[in-house]
């Protein structure tokens, strides 16, 4: 009996389809070339942006903003003084001013969490699903929730907002007193710095997509 050719896979007619994450247009995914863009047609947004390398560089950035995060909270971040009378403190010294107060220590909690713990947390998250990717290997088991994670807590990552609010009350309390900056100030200016350059690298789609290619291997 004749061997049967056979029979095609079906072709998922929706495989090729994107959403813009901003406006919800869909329209059909066109891979662009490293160092191109791919923006909606609606309204500009990018949707990929493909970079030679750049899983490496995200994860040197991420470990940077480790390390950054740790050394950050372990040394003095200002020093006020004032007749005789002087005053450091460190960034969850001052996260957590008002721990003191139980009506207050969640808030405490929450504020030194969007300030240090979350950035430090993505950075991890980050190195744990790029880590197998860019060496050709199989993700780590639950790599897929773990960039979910990553992603969702983005928008909940706010070291700059912090900056912004440090930068508003020097300006008050210099009139009123001497204020020195100490290493964790500069180490924090340079984590704000790092922080966006770790989301500008990121090309979520290629990500998305690389997980979802080893998983179905």
């Amino acid at each position: 009996m004749p061997d049967s050719p056979a029979a095609p896979v079906p072709r998922d007619p929706l495989a090729d389809l994107i959403a813009c994450p901003r406006c919800d247009a869909v329209q059909r995914e066109v891979e662009p070339a490293p160092g191109q863009r791919a923006v909606c047609l609606r309204c500009d947004h990018v949707l990929i942006a493909p970079r030679k390398s750049a899983g490496k560089q995200i994860i040197a950035v991420c470990l940077a903003v480790l390390i950054l995060a740790v050394t950050a909270t372990s040394l003095p971040f200002l020093r006020i003084s004032r007749a005789g009378l002087a005053h450091a403190s460190s960034i969850l010294d001052a996260a957590l001013a008002f721990s003191s107060s139980p009506l207050f220590a969640a808030l405490s909690l929450l504020l030194a969490a969007l300030i240090v713990f979350i950035p430090a947390l993505r950075a991890v998250l980050s190195i744990y699903v790029l880590l197998p990717l860019v060496r050709d290997r199989a993700p780590f088991p639950g790599a897929i929730q773990a960039f979910r994670l990553s992603e969702a807590l983005r928008p909940w990552s706010m070291a700059e907002v912090f900056a912004i609010g440090c930068a508003v009350a020097l300006i008050k309390v210099t009139d009123l007193a001497r204020v020195e900056f100490g290493a964790a100030f500069w180490i924090f200016a340079l984590l704000v710095i790092l922080v966006p350059v770790q989301d500008g690298l990121t090309c979520r789609h290629s990500v998305w997509k690389s997980l979802d290619r080893e998983v179905r291997r």
